[in-house]
């Protein structure tokens, strides 16, 4: 009888161990997004920017060298989440404004959501600046358990306050509150500066999770988007920099470096991290007029030059086979296919038959195997005309192999290379051809996009323009509505939140 309650009771523990082991065995995801990161601003990259931290992960885990993400703040957001282009959500066009009646459509799964599904508890600290005009839409009706941070898409770092973007008359002077716990205004927060404040939270998050959960952490940090602020012991660790643009930008990313860091120890302190994927990645190219910088490549910010898209990324985990921890990887990965190589490839659960525009990345990631995606739709934007089929007058770029492919106008003042201020380099400005329209590069070869190709090489051309005649077919129209009166926050007790 003895022996018979000691079998029973091993089994009942077994069983116990055995969910708690198929549980551990998946990973925790913490994914860190930075604003406006340019590509010569990470100390690896070369810049005499300080980011140790972000440098030794980048050191010891994979560094992703053939990575895009979009020109601008929406866009790539609405791709990281739901895993499809802009052209199949209507987020062509600019950003979500804080007056606009947008959201990324609610009838699209986020990996927040197929995530929460397998079983992870979801949490996000920062910017979400995909739509709030109604309540579905906020980060906690699209998979988060908890939510913290700001819905527009900048505000001041301390004040937490903002004004709205002045299309509809004296809405610039539209001043609001935005900085949320969960669906609840955050006042108290006043006076913190953002960086400190969400990396609290993170740390208070992780110190209270049960380890026998998994958990994704989405930490879109306001830093190091404008405006231009910093508690002034970063700014003067580089008195040595003369453009005080450059100055403020470089103490706020050594403050940002600090804080991931400090993120990185509370996983290790909380015996989390030995289970965690850590995924870095720039929303898009720096802002060269609010101190980032992304020489060598062409153009910046908002742009479909390299500049405006190369990512700055990387992946670190003691996952990781040690084969692949300290090394390059020049697969091409786009921004959008984390949706299913986080939600398939690191937490092995199933997509579904999602239509996804993304790929499964991570055997490319963790065993240095080809890349599945051959090709990249980078954007392409009609607004505000939308004929019924594709013309090079529109603003689109496209990647196929190692051609890259920009037709109309693809911004920067024609694509300028910018170098950092008082560096001693000389700005480089192409010369601009009236009526010029198409471009053609081999990334490959020439990833500073010096050496046009486009006249030497027609059959490329008629090539990539026939692929995207194609994905223009099947896009949807441009969702960018007018702004409107009622989100002025002086009607909502002086916050920035839903009002429909």
């Amino acid at each position: 009888m003895k022996l018979a309650l000691f079998f029973i009771n091993l089994l009942i523990i077994s069983n116990v161990c055995s969910k708690k082991f198929s549980q551990l065995t998946k990973p925790n995801i913490v994914f860190i997004l930075i604003d406006d990161l340019g590509y010569n601003d990470v100390g690896y990259h070369g810049s005499e920017i300080y980011t140790p931290n972000i440098d030794k992960l980048a050191r010891e885990g994979v560094r992703l060298e053939n990575y895009y993400v979009q020109p601008i703040c929406t866009p790539t957001r609405s791709q990281l989440l739901s895993g499809r282009y802009q052209i199949h959500t209507g987020l062509q066009h600019s950003y979500i404004r804080p007056a606009q009646p947008l959201c990324l459509p609610t009838n699209l799964p986020t990996f927040a959501d197929k995530l929460r599904e397998a079983g992870y508890a979801t949490h996000a600290v920062g910017k979400w600046h995909l739509g709030f005009y109604k309540k579905e839409c906020l980060p906690t009706q699209r998979g988060f358990d908890s939510y913290f941070g700001y819905l527009t898409g900048g505000e001041d770092y301390w004040t937490h306050h903002r004004a709205g973007d002045g299309l509809l008359p004296n809405s610039n002077h539209w001043l609001g509150m935005d900085l949320w716990d969960n669906e609840k205004v955050a006042w108290e927060y006043v006076g913190n500066y953002s960086a400190f404040v969400f990396t609290e939270k993170i740390q208070q998050i992780v110190a209270q999770h049960p380890v026998e959960q998994p958990f994704l952490l989405y930490l879109p940090f306001q830093s190091v988007h404008s405006p231009l602020q910093v508690p002034s012991s970063y700014e003067e660790r580089y008195k040595n920099i003369k453009n005080t643009n450059r100055r403020i930008y470089a103490g706020m990313m050594t403050c940002l470096d600090e804080a991931v860091g400090k993120i990185v120890h509370s996983l290790q302190q909380a015996g989390l991290w030995d289970n965690t994927v850590l995924i870095f990645s720039t929303d898009n190219g720096g802002e060269v007029a609010a101190g980032g910088n992304n020489w060598p490549l062409r153009g910046w910010k908002r742009s479909i030059w390299e500049g405006g898209m190369r990512g700055v990324g990387f992946v670190n985990s003691p996952l990781l086979p040690a084969s692949v921890q300290g090394t390059v990887n020049k697969q091409l990965i786009h921004v959008s296919d984390w949706f299913p190589t986080l939600v398939q490839g690191v937490a092995g659960s199933s997509l579904d038959n999602i239509t996804l525009d993304g790929f499964n990345m991570w055997k490319t990631i963790s065993s240095n195997t080809s890349s599945p995606r051959q090709e990249l739709l980078h954007n392409m934007d009609p607004w505000p005309n939308q004929p019924k089929e594709f013309n090079a007058n529109i603003s689109a770029a496209i990647r196929v192999g190692h051609w890259k492919l920009l037709t109309g106008d693809p911004g920067a003042n024609n694509g300028q290379w910018i170098p950092v201020p008082d560096s001693g380099i000389i700005p480089i400005h192409p010369l601009k051809i009236s009526g010029k329209d198409t471009w053609l590069f081999n990334i490959t070869a020439d990833p500073n996009e010096y050496h046009d190709l486009s006249t030497s090489h027609p059959e490329v051309v008629e090539e990539l323009m026939a692929k995207l005649k194609k994905y223009y077919a099947d896009s949807v129209p441009v969702q960018y509505p007018s702004e409107v009166e009622e989100a002025n926050p002086a009607y909502h007790q002086g916050v920035w939140g839903p009002w429909q």
